[in-house]
């Protein structure tokens, strides 16, 4: 078993890129620990409780030599949020529109290891994950050759654009490594200038307490006051560094059928949200990533909606 040959098994499962990177200390890695020195991580305990296991993925498997990286086009035909001036749209991350990701891309990632264990001619360790594990995948995508991460934070492929979700395979095996990606995002600075809250402090350094997504989704309780009226109608996480990307320009698009909008959230105002009865929100969460935040947490999140919709409809 090649490392083409798992490439090409990858693809026939779904993948739309996969690359294989080597299980070193990469020096990009130390980034996270400063990271969450920082407080950049906000409440998210989950990270800042596992900095040491994060920083190297044979904490995770002390067997690993490889790390196998995929990648997968969720954008489908729908226009960005930065082009929807209708008033009252009710925004939700276009990652967020159809099934749960972890679920989708879990069971190829379990099919491709299967695969694999069926017809290695040696045995070996291995650990799939989809955005689950202590891994920082988008260092290891680099190091696969998957695209670069850029000033927005996220993984840009040049043919493909950023619309992607990372899965990957930590394994034992001595395979044969790609090339690594390397930085094209030049002088550009669209991504920075375009957040509405300022939490892209640096290229490439997300401050979580005062983004969209984080405020939106990972957050429990109460908003902070000072941060809801950058809000605007973001019900559910936020894709405006993606949206301003020039390399999104031309993204490749998805019709695998997981990714397509559901109709609960398919151009939906916030009016439409608050007529939903919580019944009817419960079973359009059911298999989404959307349940991360909870019927309450969404409910929040359509009321901060309605109150900046009012106040920019009354200024």
């Amino acid at each position: 078993m090649t490392s083409a040959d798992i490439k090409a098994k990858a693809q026939e499962l779904g993948f739309d890129l996969c690359g294989i990177a080597p299980a070193v200390d990469h020096p990009e890695l130390a980034f996270f620990a400063d990271w969450v020195r920082r407080g950049y991580a906000a409440s998210m305990r989950y990270l800042t409780d596992q900095v040491e296991r994060r920083s190297d993925v044979r904490h995770v498997l002390p067997t690993a030599r490889t790390v196998i990286m995929t990648a997968t086009v969720y954008n489908t035909d729908r226009p960005y949020s930065t082009h929807c001036r209708e008033s009252g749209r009710a925004h939700i991350a276009r990652y967020a529109w159809g099934d749960d990701y972890h679920e989708v891309i879990g069971e190829r990632l379990d099919r491709l290891l299967t695969w694999m264990r069926e017809v290695s001619g040696e045995p070996f360790d291995a650990r799939a994950y989809v955005d689950t594990g202590p891994v920082q995948e988008r260092v290891y995508a680099q190091y696969a050759g998957l695209g670069w991460i850029g000033k927005n934070s996220c993984v840009i492929n040049p043919e493909l654009g950023s619309w992607l979700f990372l899965g990957e395979i930590l394994c034992s095996l001595p395979l044969e490594i790609d090339e690594p990606s390397f930085d094209q995002c030049g002088t550009c600075t669209e991504c920075l200038k375009a957040c509405p809250t300022g939490a892209l402090v640096a290229p490439g350094e997300l401050d979580s307490n005062r983004c969209i997504s984080y405020l939106t989704i990972e957050h429990r309780g109460e908003l902070p006051a000072e941060m809801t009226p950058l809000l605007g109608t973001f019900v559910y996480g936020c894709d405006i560094c993606q949206d301003v990307c020039p390399w999104n320009l031309t993204a490749a698009v998805s019709p695998d059928r997981p990714w397509q909008p559901r109709a609960a959230w398919d151009g939906r105002s916030v009016a439409d949200f608050e007529a939903m009865s919580d019944e009817a929100l419960q079973v359009a969460l059911r298999k989404s990533p959307m349940k991360r935040t909870k019927l309450a947490g969404l409910r929040r999140n359509i009321a901060v909606a309605r109150k900046n919709l009012t106040a920019k409809e009354q200024a």
